[in-house]
């Protein structure tokens, strides 16, 4: 491939790799991300379905928007977050996924969240919270 090619590749396809990436970035609510960095289950709540798999440490199942909250809650009481990055995220039109770092007062997890899209609001239909 000549320098030429190369330079073109480079100047078309790259801005549209990074328009894609950054527009990827803005479809996970602000809030989310916010709850997790801060400990907030209330609000991350605010965004689970009506039913939610969850697995924090012990608990492992298919849980109520109300029990998932009262685990989590717990779970950020018990770990009391540092900081929250993620790592990797990606989907579709109406499901979205997260992989991120949490750092705790008392360890570091592995969080992965699934959202789906209904009705223009994203909801989480999955979250793992697994120490690292």
């Amino acid at each position: 491939m000549s320098v030429v090619k190369k330079i073109s590749f480079f100047l078309i396809f790259v801005p549209i790799f990074l328009c894609a990436s950054l527009n990827s970035s803005a479809q996970i609510p602000d809030e989310i991300i916010l709850s997790l960095q801060t400990g907030n289950a209330k609000v991350l709540s605010d965004y689970f379905n009506d039913n939610v798999e969850l697995v924090v440490l012990d608990n492992d199942n298919v849980y109520s928007k109300s029990q998932a909250k009262q685990i989590v809650s717990n779970f950020f009481s018990n770990f009391t977050p540092e900081s929250f990055s993620v790592i990797h995220q990606g989907g579709k039109e109406d499901s979205k996924y997260v992989i991120g770092n949490l750092k705790t007062n008392n360890g570091s997890f592995r969080i992965y969240f699934l959202l789906k899209s209904n009705n223009g609001k994203d909801y989480i239909h999955q979250l793992r919270i697994e120490k690292k």
